[in-house]
């Protein structure tokens, strides 16, 4: 039976759009893995954070790197250690749960309350990763062949699940998961996370600087796109540099961006600014 909970709303340092709550609370009411994709900075991961946090509930975090397999989400039995103890006559190894480490999802399983499990970047494992964790993301359970027991969850974790869309991930994973994809904000919204953050910040400096921001963003031939995150580090600089709003404009036509190493993080895109302000100078 699941666990009444309240809703999600959102909190005083996260702006989650209405589509995003609804996907968050249909997902917990559905019992369901919750597939957050979306542009890199753009608060995935950060929205498990808050989700714990708006709940009351305890987060729990697996972050995905190109080396993870899935059975060490689950658990890792070390022979080897277990093979050279036996060999130096230690007692520990009459006892084989000695050698076995719980991963995450075994932690998330035992807890003793509701918890939030995030599987953060799970695009950056081997394309069966997904396929190899079905059963256990939706039974709830799995079984321990050393020692042959079976570890029930014994209270449904909320699971969210991110990408950054750098592989397609497998239809039967996708199938078991309710799907959201967050949109880069728009600008109404994007002035809201900045007062958040900056509550005493210009009015002024925020329009002008968003506005020079989305403008970036638009330029064709940008191969890397400034995010969310990108947009605050570089609004954080302009007002630590107590830059005047009335500047920000200068750039069109003189130079590259204020500050522009916040935003533009390859030379190729450097050098597409630099050729811009060359040909709008002439």
């Amino acid at each position: 039976m699941s666990e009444q909970l309240n809703k999600f709303t959102g909190t005083s340092t996260y702006i989650a759009a209405d589509d995003l709550k609804i996907a968050v609370n249909a997902a917990i009411a559905l019992e369901r893995p919750l597939l957050i994709k979306g542009e890199p900075g753009t608060g995935k991961t950060e929205l498990a954070i808050q989700v714990a946090q708006s709940l009351g509930l305890k987060l729990m975090e697996w972050h995905i790197k190109s080396t993870t397999k899935a059975q060490q989400g689950l658990y890792e039995y070390d022979a080897v250690s277990r093979l050279r103890d036996s060999q130096l006559g230690e007692k520990r190894v009459h006892d084989i749960k000695n050698y076995i480490k719980k991963g995450k999802l075994w932690e998330a399983f035992e807890a003793g309350e509701k918890i939030v499990l995030l599987i953060d970047e799970i695009d950056k494992a081997d394309i069966e990763f997904p396929n190899d964790l079905l059963q256990e993301l939706d039974k709830m359970e799995f079984f321990v062949y050393e020692t042959d027991e079976t570890i029930k969850a014994r209270h449904r974790p909320i699971v969210i699940i991110t990408s950054n869309n750098e592989k397609e991930l497998p239809d039967a994973f996708l199938r078991r998961c309710f799907f959201h994809y967050i949109a880069f904000p728009e600008a109404d919204v994007l002035e809201q996370i900045v007062d958040v953050h900056f509550p005493d910040i210009k009015k002024n400096l925020v329009r002008e600087a968003l506005t020079q921001f989305y403008e970036i963003r638009e330029t064709p031939g940008l191969r890397k796109k400034p995010s969310t995150s990108e947009a605050l580090d570089w609004i954080k600089l302009l007002v630590s540099d107590d830059v005047d709003p009335a500047t920000l404009r200068e750039k069109s036509v003189n130079a590259l961006p204020k500050l522009h190493g916040a935003l533009l993080k390859n030379e190729q895109d450097v050098h597409l600014f630099e050729r811009l302000a060359f040909m709008a100078r002439r």
